[in-house]
């Protein structure tokens, strides 16, 4: 180990001499895209070898009987995985990024590298109707997060490099570079500036190169733009728009829903009993909604919907078209709730794939609806309106519009959609945002006030750490203490003008304020007559550790004009933070943040 220190460090040294900190960024950029690219791919082909066991040989003979229980084995496999080997808490994939961007100052764990690689794999293979983005973002963002690390990158170049991998994940997965970009940007609040933009580029291209490099020309999503748009259509994209925000609001609240119902759930063996059971029983009836769903994706791209219905739950003939969209409608109602419970029992994957799975249907359903009751003298495109309707879905769901256009405009080969993508997303997004003001990866943290955003005071303020402004220097007292035991074994020992009073289970009852004893410490005939309690009066404000956000706290002080401030953790007393010590932390993180590459 020193001796692999010590190579570190020479390289370092040589490093510092040779080569500029821009241009050692944009390496590393390149490195973090290619190393992202290979995590994409390995998640890939772990889940499609998974795949295809379950669909060879002797168990393929028994497959349909087996579809009831291979979303239990694969919920129970990742949960050995994360409880014996792993051994800690992954956490959904972007969330934990965004997370560790604004309160851990872009650090995080080792094992996050790879955690997701083992687990959601098992998640998504046996069944799990989940997707593989999030886990392939949350792993290359690890990659990036370390490397910065392990080359001694501030704070601003590591969140760099964590944005980095992210769209580099991205663009090896949908081969869409400038989307990942502005995925990247969108959901990460990144700046976009010239510093910026050339690092996100490089990695973005050296992920696409690895992913063409181990898959071919292989992609997800196999459409091509066919059908020209036409400005009578216009009014059904707004219809569509409007749709897809209904849908993604559902899409929302079930998913809440179902996520705060499991969290009641506090044994994680039970939570995979009963929501893998109902997974199974979902899959079961309904076979489209086993894995990411992918190959119905593609289906209903090609304007093709019998091969996805043909085994519905009724084991009907599907022969009118009303048939058809209620079934569909079927697939949008129980793709959710299948995400949902996966979710809930504890699987790992990403909402991305479902979100492309709804969004596909919704624009299908709009559109042979449309077509069914001739209210126009032509056919409208229905694979154009299942394509524009996964961008207004990613955009209701996600909250990110731009993501949405770019990522579908470039899938297709070309902007001759650009017009429809527009409208279907702002409609959506807006509509959305309206009832659901935080998409489903910021929402907790929104809650908590831990959520980047492109406001640069608010970042400042949520990328402090509490725990460096604390001062815990104040003797505390207790109500009983005479006011001549508070002289000899308080006032006289401390350099603080307050005193925390405390009771026998360590809670805050009271502040001493030295202004107030000042009048009456020399006063040794109240010494044993007067007490603690009869001195203190309660704070004009009180910190809570594990609520209040600096911004609160910040806002706590302006309103009470305090210049100290008492801290509760998990309801005892904690310390003090004073303002002149938060304003200074507050200044050098604004610092910080400010200055760029040097």
């Amino acid at each position: 180990m020193p001796k692999k220190k010590n190579i570190l460090n020479q390289f370092l040294i040589w490093k510092y001499k040779h080569i500029s900190p821009e241009n050692f960024l944009y390496i590393l950029s390149i490195l973090v895209g290619f190393l992202a690219g290979i995590g994409a791919v390995t998640l890939k082909n772990l889940t499609h070898s998974i795949f295809v066991v379950l669909d060879t040989g002797f168990i393929k003979s028994i497959h349909i009987g087996f579809y009831f229980i291979f979303p239990i084995v694969g919920l129970g496999l990742t949960l050995l995985v994360v409880k014996y080997l792993i051994r800690k808490k992954i956490g959904h994939g972007i969330p934990s990024t965004l997370y560790a961007i604004s309160k851990r100052e872009a650090i995080m764990h080792r094992y996050q590298m790879w955690a997701s690689v083992l687990t959601a794999p098992l998640t998504v293979g046996f069944g799990g109707s989940v997707g593989l983005e999030g886990p392939t973002v949350a792993t290359g963002s690890a990659l990036g997060s370390n490397f910065a690390r392990l080359f001694h990158l501030d704070q601003r170049s590591r969140t760099l490099l964590v944005g980095c991998a992210a769209a580099g994940a991205m663009a090896s997965i949908f081969k869409a570079p400038i989307a990942a970009i502005v995925f990247a940007v969108e959901i990460f609040s990144l700046e976009l500036t010239m510093i910026s933009m050339v690092p996100l580029l490089l990695a973005s291209i050296s992920a696409v190169i690895t992913s063409y490099l181990f898959l071919g020309d292989e992609i997800l999503l196999h459409f091509e733009v066919t059908d020209n748009f036409d400005l009578q259509d216009i009014v059904f994209y707004i219809l569509l728009g409007i749709g897809c925000s209904l849908t993604s609001i559902y899409f929302t609240k079930v998913y809440f829903w179902t996520h705060d119902f499991f969290k009641k759930i506090e044994n994680p063996w039970y939570k995979l009993l009963l929501g893998g059971s109902l997974i199974g029983v979902i899959v079961f009836f309904i076979p489209p909604l086993f894995g990411e769903g992918f190959d119905t994706i593609n289906s209903v791209l090609r304007g093709d919907a019998s091969s996805i219905l043909k085994n519905n739950i009724f084991h009907t003939e599907v022969t009118t078209i009303w048939m058809i969209v209620g079934l569909l409608i079927g697939l949008i109602v129980f793709k959710v709730i299948a995400m949902a419970l996966t979710f809930g029992a504890g699987g790992i994957g990403g909402v991305f794939a479902p979100t492309l799975f709804i969004g596909s249907i919704t624009g299908y359903v709009v559109a042979i609806i449309v077509n069914h009751l001739k209210i126009v003298n032509h056919t409208v495109s229905q694979s154009n309106f299942a394509m524009v309707g996964m961008a207004g879905l990613m955009a209701g769901v996600l909250h990110a519009p731009l993501t949405a256009i770019f990522l579908i405009a470039e899938i297709t080969g070309g902007y001759d959609l650009f017009i429809p993508l527009m409208i279907v997303s702002s409609i959506s997004f807006l509509i959305t945002k309206k009832f659901i003001p935080h998409n489903i990866y910021a929402s907790e943290l929104a809650k908590k006030g831990q959520l980047m955003t492109h406001d640069k005071d608010k970042n400042v303020l949520m990328m402090m750490n509490i725990d460096k402004v604390v001062e815990k220097d104040f003797i505390k007292t207790k109500p009983n203490m005479t006011l001549g035991e508070l002289v000899h074994k308080a006032i006289v020992k401390s350099k603080r003008n307050n005193f925390p009073v405390v009771n026998k289970d360590k809670e805050l009852i009271g502040v001493l304020h030295m202004d107030d004893i000042r009048p009456i410490m020399f006063n040794t005939e109240l010494y044993n007559t007067t007490i603690v309690s009869d001195l203190m009066v309660a704070p004009v404000e009180v910190i809570d550790y594990d609520k209040d956000s600096m911004e609160v706290i910040m806002d706590k002080f302006k309103i009470s004009s305090a210049w100290n401030l008492p801290i509760i953790k998990d309801g005892r007393y904690h310390g003090f933070i004073s303002k002149s010590r938060l304003l200074n932390a507050y200044r050098r993180k604004l610092i910080m943040a400010s200055d760029s590459f040097s």
